[in-house]
């Protein structure tokens, strides 16, 4: 008898595994390149203009009050820096939960499991990236209301 000339199939498949971890890879580029990169290529409008704006908003509100008139505010278009930064966090979050799915199928399927781990933590580490950054800005948003209110005398 002539003994089969094909491999068993006793090493378990990564296709799955690899995916997820690329996958993962993308996910955690998006998550943190941004941050870094789209300041550099929109820089964010000083702060003196930002302040003069924001007064001079302020004070039409207030003439307009004053009038009884209702104020009309001036159509902003959203900095293309912002509408980028937006787009790669959704895109982060997004490949983060693909990269989970496919750590998932891979154990589903009984593929390698350091791979599938890999591609878990990759995924997970992307999403919890996009969240500290939300938190952050939560935390300083907190930090300048209690600051205003503090002068106000609010507190």
């Amino acid at each position: 008898m002539i003994a089969s000339a094909t491999p068993s199939s006793a090493v378990p498949s990564r296709r799955l595994g690899i995916i997820g971890s690329i996958v993962g890879v993308l996910a955690l580029m998006a998550a943190v390149l941004p941050h870094w990169v789209v300041p550099i290529v929109f820089p964010p409008p000083p702060a003196d203009k930002v302040i003069v704006d924001t007064g001079q908003r302020i004070k039409d509100r207030i003439v307009a009050k004053v009038k009884g008139g209702e104020y009309q505010a001036p159509k902003v278009e959203k900095p293309a820096g912002r509408s980028w930064s937006e787009t790669a966090s959704v895109t982060a979050i997004s490949l983060g939960l693909l990269a989970i799915l496919f750590s998932v199928l891979s154990m589903i399927f009984r593929e390698e499991r350091l791979l599938a781990a890999v591609a878990a933590t990759l995924g997970t580490g992307a999403i919890a990236i996009e969240i500290s950054f939300v938190m952050m800005g939560a935390l300083i948003l907190i930090a300048i209301l209690y600051v205003i209110g503090n002068i106000i005398g609010l507190f």
